[in-house]
């Protein structure tokens, strides 16, 4: 979220601003971020709902009410059911480090690690009801070193995760994005490296 914030305030978004940070965790860094960007911040505990369709419904009124086009998930750890789905079709984005479909749900970098590969990564992807299943818009690759640990891994793929998202959102901001089933299209000149994002040298 502050790689967000970071890149909208020195115009690296394609114009896009944050207009609202939404926590559902009491005491979430997030919201204390937001608030010294000048940024709206709102703490919405899903236990304070009688369901799920109940605070997902409530979370779509404060998301239009900030004028919200385009949702970036960063850090919340709850599946997105079919009301906020239904309201933002194609809208919501998350970003997960690893390279999908490979190594989808909860610890990608040490499911990568114990696979024994090469390569990792971080994926920019759009949500749908499935967990880390979207269409993909933006990936970047990290290669794996044989003294890694899922800590120096991890630090590593993160510092891609804040190229990587930005860049979805610049490509979404600038109107040239089009998804057609799982297939994600990027409109742009011949040659545009849009959505892989060139490999890092292992000095990054």
């Amino acid at each position: 979220m502050q790689a967000l914030l970071n890149a909208c305030a020195v115009g690296k978004t394609g114009g896009a601003e944050v207009a609202v940070v939404i926590a559902n965790v009491p005491g979430a860094k997030a919201l204390d971020k937001a608030r010294a960007a000048g940024v709206p911040a709102l703490l919405m505990r899903h236990g304070d709902y009688a369901s799920r369709d109940a605070y997902d419904t409530a979370m779509v009124t404060e998301l239009r009410r900030h004028g919200v086009e385009l949702v970036c998930l960063a850090g919340f750890m709850r599946l997105i059911g079919p009301v906020l789905l239904g309201a933002y079709s194609s809208r919501i984005l998350n970003i997960h480090p690893a390279l999908l479909p490979a190594f989808p749900g909860m610890h990608a970098v040490r499911q990568a690690l114990a696979a024994g590969v090469r390569i990792a990564g971080c994926t920019v992807h759009v949500v749908d009801e499935g967990t880390d299943t979207g269409p993909i818009v933006v990936q970047a690759a990290v290669p794996v070193l044989d003294e890694d640990t899922e800590e120096t891994l991890s630090a590593r793929i993160l510092r891609q995760e804040h190229r990587c998202y930005p860049r979805a959102v610049q490509l979404f901001a600038e109107g040239r994005i089009s998804i057609a089933g799982r297939q994600v299209r990027v409109q742009g000149a011949p040659g545009d490296a849009a959505r892989v994002l060139a490999s890092p040298s292992l000095a990054d």
